[in-house]
């Protein structure tokens, strides 16, 4: 029997009256990490809820798909835009989830990210972390071991990914040197690794060399994610298999073996494979334009299985107004110019969606901008102060309250240059 509505002395429903869907399922699911941590404290039901793989993973479904922006080591090694939908073009929010390093020897480098998860180096050791809750757990090298001339420049990392079906998650990585290299699969938290044959229909006894070249070509670009595999775009590989402008190569990690996938845009140039809101998306530039275009056209996966593709819209932005700052050191010379973008904007470096409705933008390899599916100029990213040296990732992030899989105790390091927004 439901228990009736018990007012408190200021008219309000006392919380013990709502039903536990409604308090998990409504109100708690909505909370930031931060208030989320101080609700464990409150009550001994709402710790065990939250703490249920459940509650954690729908958490994680719900947080948007944030893009890594490289800050190259200046106030922030990698930040992210938090609440730009709601922000103005002035007012979005800045993340810097990992600061840059005390020590200069130690340089923070970012090689994947999965589910909330990254997976970062620093100095000669590999991390497994979640920025959202400052938690992170050593990664070891494959074993068997591996050369003793080996170092952190031999290894790639080419995903972080969950499988699916033992549900935990592994890493996907490969040891290169100058004559060979060979593919491992790390299955994170039980510091267990195994190295796999190169398989592919079109490749199905590889050399030496072919192997190599296939995972050298996987480390000049993140993979996309999607129904549980992992894809990466190639251009102009030789690899059999692969056409002249280049196709998408999907890495089965069920089956662990690779394949080929037909890119939508045969005749483009600057081709990139992305995320957009959960779906592969496809970015060209048409090669009829010359090399300083600034038009990109955008493709959104149709048909998985049929390998077919949708146009979606082609961004342009050379007609935007925008002022001399967009290519300025120094904002007080040129604050009373306004010049056209396409007069400023040398050439377009990349694009992410921020958003269903917004873009970033990186041009002349230093500069981040905001505009919108249309092309409207929405504002210039800047972290702290500086407007320049800041890069696109490949990377996303979505806010998780995952614990970090390991096989150790989870403490937080004080060295660890995590930022303290959140004190989870």
């Amino acid at each position: 029997m439901r228990r009736s509505r018990m007012p408190d002395r200021r008219g309000a429903a006392v919380i013990d009256d709502l039903p536990d869907d409604i308090i998990f399922g409504k109100i708690l699911i909505t909370l930031p990490p931060k208030d989320i941590r101080r609700c464990r404290m409150v009550r001994t039901s709402w710790r065990s809820a939250t703490f249920t793989p459940e509650f954690m993973a729908e958490y994680r479904r719900r947080q948007p798909s944030l893009p890594i922006i490289d800050g190259n080591g200046l106030l922030a090694s990698f930040v992210t835009l938090r609440d730009a939908a709601a922000a103005g073009a002035t007012g979005q929010q800045i993340w810097p989830f990992l600061c840059s390093c005390r020590k200069s020897c130690c340089e923070i480098r970012l090689h994947a990210s999965s589910d909330g998860f990254l997976i970062v180096s620093r100095g000669d050791r590999f991390y497994i972390c979640n920025p959202t809750t400052r938690k992170h757990a050593h990664l070891p090298f494959p074993r068997p071991p591996l050369p003793r001339s080996s170092s952190i420049n031999h290894i790639c990392i080419h995903g972080l990914y969950q499988h699916k079906s033992t549900r935990k998650y592994r890493l996907l990585l490969s040891h290169i040197d100058k004559k060979e290299a060979t593919l491992y699969v790390l299955t994170v938290g039980a510091n267990e690794s195994r190295s796999i044959q190169v398989v592919m229909p079109t490749l199905p006894s590889p050399s030496p060399e072919q192997t190599r070249s296939l995972l050298c070509a996987l480390c000049r670009s993140s993979p996309v994610h999607y129904r549980g595999n992992l894809h990466w775009f190639l251009y102009k590989s030789n690899l059999p298999g692969s056409s002249s402008t280049g196709d998408i190569i999907v890495f089965d990690t069920e089956a662990e073996s690779f394949r080929w996938m037909r890119n939508p845009a045969h005749n483009s140039i600057m081709n990139r494979l992305f995320d957009m809101e959960g779906t592969p998306a496809f970015l060209g530039t048409s090669a009829h334009l010359n090399t300083a275009t600034t038009a990109m056209d955008v493709w959104v996966m149709q048909d998985y299985e049929a390998e077919t593709w949708a146009f979606k819209y082609r961004i342009d932005v050379s007609m935007i107004e925008a002022s001399r700052l967009l290519d300025s050191a120094s904002p007080k010379e040129t604050s009373k110019r306004n010049l056209p973008l396409d007069s400023t904007v040398r050439f377009l470096s990349g694009m992410t969606p921020l958003n269903e409705r917004e873009l970033l933008v990186s041009f002349n390899d230093k500069h981040v901008l905001r505009c919108d599916t249309d092309g409207k100029f929405l504002g210039l990213v800047t972290i702290g102060k500086k407007q320049y040296c800041m890069e696109l990732t490949d990377h996303r992030l979505q806010e998780s309250i995952m614990p970090v899989p390991s096989s150790e105790m989870q403490g937080e390091d004080e060295d660890f240059p995590f930022s303290t927004e959140h004190d989870f």
